[in-house]
Order: C-alpha cells, then structure tokens, then sequence
C-alpha cells in the first residue's frame, strides 16, 4: 500500500474513527486557505531583482520561505506554496533571475543546505508564466538558500542578448555551470578554474560554517554583445581571500582571466554594471554573511580604461564592517548606493552618492568625502536618522527589527524614486527617494506586505478570548484578534527574540505561559509578566501550564524538567527523564502528562512527581501530546510510530492503525454539539479514515516543522505554523 504524506484531519464520534473515504485515494476535504496576518515580513530577505525590461516587475526571495512577485498595489504575492514535505527545500532559495527578454520567464535556484541537513539536491525552478508555475531541473549538486553567504549574488542569470543562455555559481567547490536551453540541463564551464577558498569557520564539523561558499556572482555586460548572439564579455565573483576574486570572460565564457590590479584582501560580495556609465561597481566583505564581515571595501572599475577606483564611504574607527547591498540607478547614471552587510551596532547603514563617486560636494555637514574625491551621504545612520528620515507605519505593515542586515538593496531601472532594501526580518522601502538629494528628508515604511516568513515555533488557540496566539521565531510573537488584520503589537515585557513555546490554562483561558524563560499573562496575551520564578540564566524550550494556571511545568536546556507553583523557585523534577516532553491536562489542575521513549508519565501532584502510567509499545521518540479541553484523562500523541488515544490518563493507548507516523496534532471543535473534537494531525496515512485538507495549491512546507492549533469554537478551522512561510489558517469551504 502506498504510503502518503498529508496534513490530515479525522473526525472521532464516541470514540470510533468515522470512515470518511474508502481506498484506493484518500478524500480530499475542500479548504480555503488564507496566511494569518502578521505583516512586515519576519524573516531575513537576501535578494531583491528587479526586471529591467518591464516597469513594475520585482521579486525577493527568501532565506527558509520562498519567493514573491511584486504586485501593482505593492503588495506580494508568494510564489512556492505549492511546496510539501517532499520538496520542503524549495523554500530555500539561493538565487533569482528574472529574463530581460521574454519577461514572462523567471528562474529560482533553489535548496536549503548543503551539509546534511538537507539529504537533497538542489534544482532550478523554471517558469514561464511569471512564477505561476514551475517545472524542475534537478542540479548535480546541492544549493544552499539558508546558507552563509545566501545574501551574496546574484548567482542566478540570464544572457541579455542569448536568453536561451544562463549562468549559475554554485557553492560548495562545485564552481560555474551553464544552460543552452533555458534552464532545462546544465553543464560545467570549464575554462574558470577558481572555485572560493573561503569558508566562514573551517573547523566547524557540522558542515554549515565550514562549506565554501562558492562563485559569489555573474554579471554580464550586456554592452558588449548584440541581441540574437552570446553575450561575449561576462564578469564573476568569486569567495576567496588573499588571492584573485574577480573574473572576465571576453569569449562568452570559453575561458577566463583575472583583472588586473584587483584588490585582494576582501572578497567581492555583489558586482553591478551601470550600463551609461561602463562602470561595473562591487561591495566587498572580509566576510560572507548575514552574520560575520567586520571589515570591507567599495570599488569601481573602468570597464574601457581597466581602471581601479576605491570609493569606499567610510574609513579607520567609522569602518567595522563590510559591505554588502549594492544598486545603480539606472535612470541617473552615477547615481549608486551601497549598505553596511552587518553593522550591528548602532544600527544598520546605508549610503548614497550622486556624483559618480569621483566630484566631491557637501550634502550637510555629515557628507563623507573620500580619498578618491568622491561622495557619500549616510541616509540610514544612527546619528542622523531623526532628522534624515520619516518612517511610518502602514496599516497592513510592522517595522520588525533586526535592521542592522543589509545584503538586498535596490532602485526601480524606471524609477529612481523607488527604493527597496531587505533586512534580517522585513523589506523597506521608498517611493521618493531622489528628494534625499535635495532636501534630506524621504519616507521610509516597511514594503512587506504578503510577506510572511516567519518561523513559527508555537500556536495555541483557547476556548475564549482571542482566536489565536503565535509564538515565532526572532519577533516574539502576537495575539490575533483579527486573523485577516495587522496584530495590535508584538509580545513585550519580557522581550524575548524568539518565543519557543505557549500554553494556556484550560479551566482560565486568559491565563497564558510562554517558554525562553517563563512569562505569564493574565488578559490573553496583551500584556506579561516575567515569572521570578525562573532563574534568569535558565533557559528553556517547553512548557505546560496547569488547567487552573497557577502551576508551570518547564523542560529547560540545563537544569532538566522543572516546576514552579504560584510563582515560586522552581524546583528539579527528578522523575522524570530530562528529555521527555510534556503537557498538562486542561480540567484537572492537579494533573500533568510525559512522555520518554516508550513510557508514558502522569502526575497527579501538580508536577511534582511522576510515575510511569503506561506504554506507548514501539514508539522510541514521542513528538507532541495533547489533551482534550473537556475531558480529563483524553489525552492524545504523536510519534514515530504513529498517532495513540488514550481516555485512561494513558494507563491504556489505542494506536490509530491508517497512521505509521505523526508529527504535530490538534484537537478542534466538533462538528456537532457534544460531538468528539475533530482531530487534526500532520502524519503519514495509510488508511481510509482521515480526510487530507491540503492540497496541491497549499502544501505547508516540512511537515517536521510544522505547528498546529485548531480552533475550538469554530468547526473545521485549524491553524498552520511554518517554518519560513509564516501561519496559514484553514476553513471548510
């Protein structure tokens, strides 16, 4: 029988499986998906391209969460939510390249890791419908879209004379490699032998830091060529340091010769040609990024004179950093930016000149001149911001954090008023950026909408107060009220980057407890309180919180299983194996749950002791217990071996024999009054009992990472958290 892979639900009356569908398919329920708005993006955005052939044609991609095509109204629109758990490495996307021939056509070089988180290689996704739709060339090798050195590019191009031909630098040793067929099979090119010798720390055995990072970025003079023919004279970037990192073919990539007089202390992170200008500009970095480069340079090159011109912005005590974001305007030639790729402190930086980087004026007294004359002015610096800029905050938009990461920036080729920039968790952007040159002042607000990439680490959803809390990684979390509206704010007091874990208190709703350390909110999620309880050099991942709330139960990284009641110290729960995963029951306020390999544990003393109540038979690695809102002792789990019931606090299990394997679970509300919750589970079915509620349109990602909650007091509704495509929330149509 073969053996699928589906977000299911089941829906269990009196405790008997309902026979929804018969062999030999699966039933597909019809559901309306929709993304739980959180705005502004939340997550790292490492490219922005933009088409130069068709006004308002842009796309980003994303670290873990695909890619975006830009929409007339600024809006996105995501462009991988097809992808499933057995193409979950589609949402890593490396590179992006956009035909400046036939517009229509768009091509994603695609892959998570190359160590061996990812067992897979990686392809490139090939559209000719704007990103509609894909077919799938499968690469030889693996590409790395959350790697270090992803904001580095683009590695991805097409010939603007030959769009038939396309470039692609891949990581890893593996070098350049080449398309005659729009994508469909590719080859290697020979003739560049330099493959980077840098990688961020060698020593790493993990295979993450210590991979090369590869050919940085291609770039091809259009100039040199004409249409209908091979583009002869094409430019790469290599990672390497201390040797030669930039190359020129003159012979449509036959063969390759280092430049002349390059300098070769950092390497080239991105390349851009200013066509008006015959000048091709780069931003270089003693590291690779987002998260290493403290030293760095900006130079030019004379494409006609091969001549070298530093123009770096900044230099001694003002310079820690290296360079990453780049763009060229290309309606005011000589017009050129670049950013800071890491300042991590005081905030991200961002640099503007209009004098093709060689005549120096003052723009106000904070104007850098450098020693080749040319000029800068820093128009995202701490020191200035408040009187440099306005940002504002849109109704459908966050300004998340994390600005200091600056690999993707971008001018409209038709509007050298719009401005895009990506950072560590949104993308900014302006739409009257030529009036910095005059009177210094533009609008600055986050350009994100549709954009939602975060990675979400936890979901809950109660019985009364709002419909959903979210927990998510590197922006805290948020309380939906409106699942289809901007959250009135992001979790404070405490503020934790990332919130790993939330539960609520059965019998009190608006009782909730997050996990880091411990926080405890009293009014569902509006405001919180640390609990003192907890040290605050514990940290912790899990964590159960009692029917009645006044008890927390806490699996922390060093100090094991805990518990703490009314506050007080916690206190080490010998009992228990420090890796067992918990859960509370959600009537009895005395009662806990645990699960270990094989062994189930309950207590009934409010945590603080636990004996072993049953077996869970060949199960050797519990994911995710749960229990039933209105029922103590119904308590449900996921495991490797598959989904087991219990409704005896787990003295007996019954194992769901259509499932050999489950991840996340949920219980929803029932279709009838007093009718059993409906079940909701991301599990491997082999049966005829579950309804399968994605789709090929919606696929969620990993199923591994997925988190789900389903809603109580709305029937069918369930709650998605991805990892890099934010919340999708469900209902029957």
């Amino acid at each position: 029988m073969e053996n699928h892979r589906y977000i299911s639900v089941a829906f269990r009356m009196k405790l008997v499986i309902s026979l929804i569908a018969l062999l030999p398919s699966l039933s597909l329920a019809r559901y309306t998906w929709k993304n739980v708005k959180i705005g502004g993006g939340g997550g790292f955005i490492p490219g922005i391209v933009f088409n130069p052939s068709e006004q308002g044609l842009a796309y980003v991609r994303t670290d873990i969460g695909g890619a975006y095509k830009l929409n007339s109204d600024d809006t996105w629109s995501p462009l991988l939510d097809f992808v499933d758990n057995g193409r979950w490495n589609y949402w890593g996307v490396d590179a992006l390249a956009t035909d400046p021939i036939e517009t229509n056509r768009l091509y994603l070089a695609t892959g998570m890791y190359t160590n061996d988180w990812d067992p897979n290689n990686g392809q490139i996704l090939i559209s000719e419908d704007y990103g509609a739709s894909f077919t799938v060339s499968e690469l030889p090798f693996k590409v790395g879209g959350n790697m270090p050195g992803r904001g580095m590019g683009e590695r991805l191009v097409v010939d603007p004379n030959s769009n038939n031909i396309l470039l692609f630098g891949a990581r890893s040793g593996n070098g350049l490699y080449t398309s005659l067929d729009y994508g469909r099979s590719w080859s290697h090119v020979s003739g560049l032998s330099s493959v980077g010798n840098y990688a961020p720390d060698p020593t790493d055995s993990t295979g993450y830091n210590n991979d090369l990072i590869g050919i940085a970025w291609v770039t091809f003079d259009a100039s040199s060529g004409a249409a209908g023919s091979a583009t002869p004279r094409i430019f790469v970037g290599v990672a390497s340091n201390g040797t030669d990192n930039i190359f020129v073919s003159e012979d449509a990539g036959s063969s390759w010769d280092a430049l002349d007089g390059q300098q070769t202390t950092y390497f080239p992170h991105k390349g851009v040609i200013s066509p008006a200008e015959g000048v091709l500009y780069i931003t270089y970095s003693d590291g690779a990024g987002p998260y290493d480069g403290t030293l760095g340079s900006v130079w030019k090159y004379d494409i006609a004179g091969s001549n070298w011109t530093d123009i770096t912005p900044v230099t001694g005590a003002d310079l820690y950093f290296g360079f990453g974001g780049l763009a060229v305007d290309a309606q005011k030639p000589g017009t050129v930016m670049v950013a800071a790729l890491n300042s991590w402190w005081p905030d991200g930086q961002i640099y503007r000149s209009t004098d093709r980087c060689g005549r120096a004026h003052s723009v106000r007294s904070y104007t850098y001149p450098t020693s080749s004359g040319s000029t800068w002015s820093p128009f995202w610096d701490w020191a200035h911001i408040r009187q440099s800029t306005s940002i504002t905050r849109t109704p459908t938009t966050w300004h998340h954090g994390w600005v200091l990461i600056i690999a993707a920036l971008a001018i409209d080729p038709f509007d050298s008023d719009h401005l895009l920039y990506g950072t560590g968790a949104t993308l900014y952007g302006s739409r009257d950026l030529t009036k910095w040159d005059t009177v210094h002042n533009i609008s600055l607000s986050s350009c994100a909408d549709g954009i939602e990439e975060t990675a979400v680490q936890a979901l809950i959803s109660p019985k009364s107060g709002p419909s959903l809390i979210s927990g998510v990684g590197d922006i805290e979390g948020f309380v939906h009220e409106d699942l289809d509206a901007l959250p009135g704010n992001y979790f404070t007091n405490p503020t934790w980057v990332t919130t790993i874990d939330l539960d609520f208190a059965g019998n009190k709703p608006p009782i909730f407890s997050t996990g880091k350390q411990v926080a405890l909110s009293t009014d569902s999620g509006a405001t919180w309180s640390q609990d003192y309880g907890a040290s605050d050099d514990v940290h912790g991942d899990k964590v159960a919180l009692s029917a009645d709330g006044d008890t927390v139960l806490w699996r922390t990284v060093s100090n094991g299983i805990t518990v703490s009641r009314y506050t007080n110290s916690f206190t080490a729960v010998s009992s228990l194996p420090s890796t067992a995963i918990i859960a509370s029951d959600k009537v009895n306020n005395s009662v806990f749950y645990a699960a270990d390999s094989s062994s189930f544990y309950v207590s009934t003393d409010n945590g603080n002791s636990f004996t072993t109540a049953g077996s869970l038979g060949s199960t050797s690695s519990p994911v995710k217990i749960i229990a039933n809102l209105d029922a103590t002792g119904d308590v449900w789990i996921s495991t490797n071996s598959g989904l087991l019931h219990s409704t005896d606090m787990g003295a007996t299990f019954e194992k769901i024999s259509s499932v050999s394997q489950a991840w996340s679970i949920a219980l929803g509300a029932s279709a009838t009054d007093g009718g059993y919750p409906a079940v909701f589970a991301a599990a491997s079915i082999n049966g005829t009992t579950w309804t399968q509620i994605n789709d090929d349109t919606v696929g969620f990602g990993a199923f591994s990472a997925n988190v789900l909650a389903a809603d109580p007091r709305v029937y069918g509704r369930v709650y998605i958290g991805t990892n890099g495509r934010g919340i999708f929330y469900g209902d029957i149509s």
